[in-house]
């Protein structure tokens, strides 16, 4: 599920790097969109954590968000590598 969340991270950086200096959402714009779609995903899915396995919550969060935080590092690494 942490990769899934990335998904709208890599979306908004796209979306930043088109962003034009003329344009309404602007550079951090787009990323702030990412991050935003980022964490709503989360917080669904681990509200129907919560809801189904209650005892499985906190490590299904820490699963989730160390799964995020490995997509993001092996993205910027991949990035800096090309």
């Amino acid at each position: 599920m942490g990769l899934a969340a990335f998904l709208p991270l890599t979306w908004g950086m796209r979306l930043a790097r088109n962003a034009t200096p003329t344009s309404n959402i602007g550079h951090a714009g787009g990323l702030l969109l990412g991050v935003l779609g980022s964490f709503a995903i989360l917080a669904v899915a681990l509200v129907i954590c919560l809801v189904a396995f209650r005892d499985m919550t906190l490590p299904f969060a820490i699963a989730m968000a160390a799964g995020l935080v490995v997509a993001a590092v092996v993205f910027g690494v991949t990035k800096q590598l090309r």
